[in-house]
């Protein structure tokens, strides 16, 4: 892919993954209803749904900026750790597999901006070594 065109496919896939990270949080830090129901179901205290909120809030800004990489790594790796906390708590109250399958699929569409950013990184350092 031309350097460009992966430049467009990562601002996309990371604007729509941190906009979905957004209305979580939010969701989280309002204790939405079904959010409230969930967490009471998994066995957790109510307030953890502020403190994920505000996590997944500076998650999304995490990953929209530019600047510090090593703070974008660790907030891929603190959503990363989110989703596969939600597949082992539902696995643990003995969900069943339809309830599975949503934390998974969440960690794979993870994956996706997290691949274009690595492509995007890797596409501007050979474009640096072509000019010079």
């Amino acid at each position: 892919m031309k350097t460009n065109k992966i430049s467009i496919f990562y601002w996309i896939s990371t604007g729509i993954f941190a906009l979905l990270m957004l209305m979580d949080s939010i969701g989280g830090i309002t204790h939405e209803a079904t959010g409230v129901a969930i967490i009471k179901h998994l066995g957790y205290p109510e307030y953890v749904l502020t403190i994920f909120g505000i996590a997944k809030l500076l998650g999304a800004i995490a990953v929209l900026q530019p600047k510090f990489q090593t703070i974008r790594e660790w907030a891929y790796a603190g959503i990363a750790i989110n989703f596969i906390g939600a597949f082992c708590s539902r696995l643990a109250v003995g969900d069943p597999a339809g309830e599975l399958i949503a934390p998974i699929v969440a960690l794979l569409i993870m994956f996706v901006p997290y691949y274009a950013w690595k492509r995007y990184e890797a596409a501007k350092g050979t474009a640096r070594l072509a000019v010079i």
